[in-house]
C-alpha cells in the first residue's frame, strides 16, 4: 500500500502498479479527503457553537494579540531608527580621527620648537625672530582652534589633577610635591576626540613627598 498523502494532495501513482495497488491508492484519497471535510466540519460547528459571550472574548484576546504585535513592531522601529541616528552621529563626530591622529605629530613639532628657546634668549631675538616665534605661536594656537571645531581637544593633564588611565599613560612614578598618585608632570600631551582618546597623555605619576 503506498503511503498516505496530506489532504488535497494527489498521490504519486506508479504506472507499472497492480489493480490492487491502484485500489488502495484511491481507497487513501478518499480517507485523507473524508478526513479534511470532517475537520472542517468540527470546526465551524464549533465556531457556530460559541455564545455571543464567548465570540466577543474571542475577539477581545485576539485584538489584545494584534496590540501587543503592533507594540513590538512599533519598539522595533523605533530603536532600528535611534541606531541609525547613533550610526550617523558616530560617523559624522569620528570620520576625521585618522586625518586627526595624523596632525598631532605636527602639534608636538610646534610645541618642541616653542619649548627649544629659552625665556631669556628670547629677550635677545631680532625683529625677524620675534616675528618668526610669533608666526610659529600662531600656527600652534591655529592648529589647535581647527582641531577643537572639529571635537578634538587635548587632555586635561596639568600637575596635580587626578590620573585617569583611560586618559594618562603613566611612564614613572616620581616624588613630588604633589599628592600621591596624581599626575606630577606631562611629558607628551594627550588628545581626544568627541569621547574616545585619540592618544593618551604620556605622565609621570607623583609618589608623594620625598622622605
Amino acid at each position: 500500500m503506498s503511503d498516505e498523502t496530506k489532504p488535497g494532495e494527489a498521490a504519486d501513482i506508479d504506472q507499472n502498479a497492480s489493480k490492487a495497488d491502484l485500489k488502495a491508492a484511491a481507497d487513501d484519497l478518499l480517507k485523507n479527503a473524508a478526513r479534511a471535510a470532517a475537520a472542517e466540519g468540527m470546526e465551524a460547528e464549533a465556531d457556530a457553537a460559541m455564545t455571543p459571550e464567548q465570540e466577543a472574548m474571542r475577539l477581545k484576546i485576539e485584538k489584545e494579540e494584534l496590540r501587543e504585535q503592533l507594540l513590538r513592531t512599533l519598539a522595533d522601529l523605533d530603536n532600528t531608527r535611534k541606531r541609525a541616528e547613533r550610526q550617523v552621529s558616530e560617523a559624522r563626530v569620528y570620520a576625521i580621527e585618522r586625518f586627526a591622529g595624523d596632525l598631532l605629530s605636527v602639534s608636538d613639532n610646534l610645541a618642541r620648537a616653542l619649548a627649544a628657546l629659552p625665556d631669556d634668549d628670547r629677550a635677545n631675538l631680532s625683529d625677524a625672530g620675534n616675528n618668526l616665534l610669533s608666526g610659529i605661536e600662531m600656527t600652534a594656537k591655529e592648529l589647535e582652534t581647527a582641531l577643537g571645531r572639529h571635537g578634538v581637544k587635548p587632555i586635561d593633564a596639568s600637575p596635580g589633577s587626578t590620573f585617569d588611565p583611560n586618559l594618562h599613560q603613566a611612564v614613572a612614578q616620581v616624588p613630588s610635591d604633589q599628592p600621591a598618585g596624581t599626575i606630577a608632570s606631562l611629558f607628551q600631551p594627550g588628545w581626544k576626540i568627541g569621547d574616545r582618546t585619540l592618544r593618551a597623555a604620556m605622565v609621570s605619576v607623583s609618589a608623594g613627598a620625598a622622605n
